[in-house]
């Protein structure tokens, strides 16, 4: 750490800003708000883990009440996703301007408010714009989610708050094709959105007495960045797809705008301090490491999670129920692993914990990519399981690992980058699959299983190599300093 005599001003004011954060929020919550602020967490997320797992399943019912394509009712999925990505990153750098718990609550107001424009919807085009408006508070709530866990535990729990939320997501998405099946079977699909508004005014009620407040920075937002970010995320994500779906014509030209758009985000983003795209953080080793091996994980996960519903119903002969029951025990194994290397994470090295886990999944992609007719369920479950329980065992650590390589001041940031590559890996994986698909069917599970097999060792290498950057985490004596900006509690 530099000393005063030969820090520089960048120096001086990063350190001034991050002593402010903490004096507001010095080592977390104390006991019961820090519950209160969790259950408010966990909340928010679950409504937008679910809302993406819910719509996939009721889609096709979805289009045939509203009279519309499948083709064109697929937007309903897409216009939340891509609304999510193109605002990860511009409302993280908000959060980190104005203050995490105004972003959050802003985004689970919008979120709430969107749900009941889907609930209340009759048309396609009235829907699609809903999902939007969904979309953009799930970006809300996304980007700033690891923000709020960093400033809600203390720092020697950091690892199992962490790991906590890895396991409340992982019941979402586990749940979400159950919810939607057991509401579908006794209402109509307005209900699946509407269900979510009074959850949201009840998380709105607990985050506005418990959620961590964080005293923002005085920067102005940069909009130009953001809409450079838009245009770059929204035209590189729908030309991949367009490309893996109606072959290279249909997507190039979105690809090359949306290459454009980054490389003049990048120019005018490399030479700020605090930019919108967290280059500052992507320059810490440790830091990069980590995205990286986050976004080749999730590629391979999604690479698996794509193709095996379509490779265990036409090739396998399973139906679409049993399909279901056969993708449950990935998500169920990440939910036991996770909170137990979370927990680890607090005094083990990410890269150690992840190079373990990581190894364990590629070892159950390969062993996926080896399933053929014939096979019993159970061979197919343990499989299953394997992928989930390595996958699990990786992702807590790996989350820690990013969000503490950041300044205090930049969590935000940090969230944001945490978010997008989650996001990038995914539609990297979701594209990488289609591919597959389009050259040789669904006969090609098997050697696409065997690709995310490779990606996963790819990632192993890549979180072993963090082992001599970081020093073993140890846990830190909690900070005495009266929190100045804690508020009522509940």
């Amino acid at each position: 750490m530099p000393t005063a005599a030969n820090a520089t001003p960048a120096q001086i004011a990063r350190e001034d800003t991050d002593a402010h954060a903490a004096s507001a929020t010095p080592d977390g919550l104390p006991v019961p708000r820090r519950y209160w602020s969790v259950a408010a967490i966990w909340l928010a997320m679950t409504m937008s883990v679910l809302d993406g797992a819910i719509a996939n399943v009721a889609l096709p019912t979805i289009a045939h009440e509203l009279n519309a394509t499948a083709a064109s009712s697929i937007w309903i999925v897409n216009a939340y996703q891509l609304a999510i990505t193109v605002t990860l990153l511009p409302l993280a750098a908000l959060g980190d301007r104005l203050g995490y718990r105004r972003v959050y609550m802003a985004g689970l107001l919008v979120f709430t408010l969107g749900s009941l424009g889907c609930a209340l919807s009759h048309s396609l085009a009235s829907l699609t714009a809903a999902r939007v408006l969904q979309g953009l508070g799930a970006g809300g709530i996304m980007s700033i989610n690891a923000a709020l866990v960093r400033f809600t535990y203390p720092k020697k729990f950091l690892g199992r708050g962490i790991g906590l939320n890895a396991l409340v997501i992982s019941i979402s998405a586990a749940l979400g094709p159950t919810i939607a099946a057991a509401i579908l079977a006794r209402a109509s699909w307005e209900w699946l959105f509407a269900i979510n508004v009074p959850i949201g005014v009840l998380a709105l009620a607990i985050a506005a007495r418990a959620l961590p407040t964080t005293v923002g920075s005085d920067r102005r937002f940069d909009w130009l960045s953001a809409l450079l970010n838009a245009v770059t995320f929204g035209f590189l994500i729908t030309g991949a797809e367009s490309m893996a779906r109606e072959g290279l014509a249909s997507g190039a030209w979105k690809l090359a705008i949306g290459l454009a758009a980054g490389a003049v985000l990048a120019r005018r983003e490399l030479r700020m301090e605090a930019p919108l795209v967290p280059f500052d953080l992507l320059k810490l080793p440790i830091f990069g490491l980590s995205i990286l091996t986050s976004i080749i994980s999730f590629a391979a996960q999604m690479l698996a999670y794509v193709g095996l519903p379509f490779y265990f119903q036409t090739e396998l002969g399973r139906s679409a129920v049993v399909t279901g029951l056969l993708m449950t025990p990935w998500p169920i194994a990440v939910g036991i692993s996770a909170p137990l290397a979370g927990r680890l994470a607090d005094r083990h090295r990410a890269g150690t914990l992840g190079g373990i886990g990581l190894s364990v999944f590629a070892a159950g992609l390969f062993a996926l990519s080896l399933l053929r007719p014939g096979v019993s369920n159970l061979d197919i479950a343990w499989r299953m399981a394997l992928c989930g329980l390595g996958f699990g065992f990786f992702q807590a650590p790996n989350n820690r690992a990013m969000v503490t390589a950041a300044p205090m001041h930049r969590s935000g940031a940090a969230g944001g980058a945490l978010a997008t590559a989650r996001l990038l890996g995914q539609t990297s994986g979701a594209v990488t699959t289609a591919v597959f698909f389009h050259l040789a069917g669904t006969k090609a599970a098997p050697a696409a299983l065997a690709a995310a097999g490779g990606l996963a060792v790819f990632a192993v290498l890549a979180s072993l190599s963090r082992l001599k950057l970081a020093p073993r985490p140890r846990p830190e004596p909690l900070d005495r300093a009266v929190n100045t900006a804690s508020g009522p509690t509940p």
